[in-house]
């Protein structure tokens, strides 16, 4: 039997895959090309795509264990749907789902709510998964770089209420781990949910503080435009992703997105360390920036 790793050529899929390297499982990663996926050893390319029934059907043959990253598409839920529906069909034991944080909380949100939508069917299903609800990614940061380097501003609009920024690291660790652990189970686990979070409580203000301090020069938050943000976005992203990120961003504004300290300390537990944090981040950032 093996694990099935979806997304698998992207930002989170290739951190998990990197946490599973050498742990001595048969690990496949569903591609629709993979004559060009470049893979770590031992990773088995698998060609399908989770818009395509009947390909994930026959990629989900043979498998135990599920890592479902459904990446952000119009059709988005009816993916994540249509392939936890095949998982059940063919007996795949173990689940690990990548959700967001404040998925229920955020409901004029299209993505959270259609993540939060394939919790309600892992659970009233009863589905032996894990959902880990992940926060913003700090990661998504290093785009600023033009932004601090040449214009001295910190321009993402998150507002004034903080954000518990993850680190996508953490977030290939925590996948891997609760992957193994339900590959290796015996039977079927119950389900878990873990907030995927940071130690930090990151704002517009603390945001300018830490990116002044670590690059040695003066930093101002660039103000909450939402209007300039969807314009911006939809110079790269169709309008409906555009707008749905406005919407998120709009609560960020509002609402904000801060763990508490069960979540962390949850998630300590899962880890064996304390998550990472944003003002670690900075500092590495700024140091490679240094060297050009």
């Amino acid at each position: 039997m093996s694990i099935l790793i979806t997304g698998s050529t992207g930002v989170i899929g290739s951190q998990v895959l990197a946490h599973l390297q050498g742990k001595g499982v048969e690990v496949r990663a569903l591609t629709r090309s993979p004559e060009k996926a470049r893979f770590p050893a031992g990773v088995t390319a698998v060609k399908g795509d989770l818009s395509d029934l009947e390909s994930t059907r026959q990629a989900l043959a043979g498998v135990s264990t599920l890592f479902l990253l459904v990446s952000n598409a119009s059709d988005e839920l009816t993916q994540a749907l249509q392939t936890l529906n095949l998982a059940r069909e063919a007996g795949v034991k173990g689940i690990v789902y990548l959700s967001v944080f404040k998925s229920a909380e955020y409901t004029n949100v299209p993505h959270f709510t259609g993540k939060h939508t394939v919790e309600r069917m892992i659970e009233q299903y009863e589905m032996p998964a894990t959902v880990l609800q992940a926060a913003y990614f700090i990661q998504n940061d290093s785009r600023q770089k033009d932004a601090l380097l040449q214009h001295g501003v910190y321009g993402m609009p998150i507002g004034s209420k903080g954000l518990s920024m993850v680190d996508i690291r953490d977030i290939g660790e925590a996948a891997a781990r609760e992957l193994l652990r339900r590959e290796q189970a015996n039977a079927p686990l119950p389900r878990e949910t873990y907030a995927l979070v940071g130690t930090d409580v990151v704002s517009a203000e603390s945001a300018a503080a830490i990116w002044s301090e670590a690059l040695g020069r003066p930093i101002n938050y660039a103000g909450n435009d939402l209007d300039a943000l969807e314009q911006r976005l939809k110079a790269f992203s169709p309008g409906w992703l555009a707008y749905d990120l406005r919407l998120m961003f709009g609560r960020y504004q509002t609402d904000g997105a801060i763990a508490t300290p069960a979540d962390i300390a949850r998630l300590t537990t899962l880890l064996g360390r304390a998550p990472r944090g944003y003002r670690d981040f900075a500092k590495v950032m700024a140091t490679e920036w240094a060297k050009g």
